[in-house]
């Protein structure tokens, strides 16, 4: 198992975050943004699920293998209060997932977002390694979406 820790912070408060995190043209402008193959964001009250399926083109070749030519990755955030979400991650027809949490926090008219994750992978020999690329896979599309959500919060 490999730990995934990020902190995002936005110029915003906890609810114009929240806000933010709740709308579905949001998530599908960072999908957008992270150049996925296909993807679509739902909200269904305080779950929201996030589908996208990406390129296999750039995975190591010691990797190919386990994930075919397309990953499809199915997010899923539970919104227990307006600050904390649990999180699951799923890598369909993979031996492979991540979990974790949420976090929204406000300090003055700052908003730290922090998600912590746990990312296994349960494929012999290979499964650190694979690990270690999740996480790397993550963190990017975490970045992307503090991109995106900075400039989100800056237009409205």
């Amino acid at each position: 198992m490999k730990k995934l820790t990020k902190t995002l912070t936005y110029d915003a408060s906890t609810d114009a975050v929240g806000a933010m995190l709740d709308d579905p043209a949001f998530r599908e402008e960072v999908l957008r943004q992270q150049r996925v193959v296909r993807g679509s964001a739902d909200v269904d009250g305080d779950v929201v699920r996030i589908e996208q399926v990406r390129s296999a083109g750039d995975v190591p070749s010691f990797a190919r293998s386990f994930v075919g030519e397309e990953i499809v990755v199915v997010q899923t955030e539970t919104w227990t209060s307006a600050t904390t979400a649990d999180v699951a991650i799923a890598i369909a027809g993979k031996p492979g997932e991540a979990s974790g949490t949420i976090g929204l926090t406000e300090s003055g008219s700052r908003t730290t977002q922090k998600v912590d994750l746990a990312v296994t992978v349960r494929v012999p020999l290979l499964g650190g390694r694979i690990e270690t690329m999740v996480v790397d896979l993550l963190g990017h599309a975490l970045d992307v979406e503090h991109r995106v959500g900075q400039e989100w919060l800056t237009s409205r």
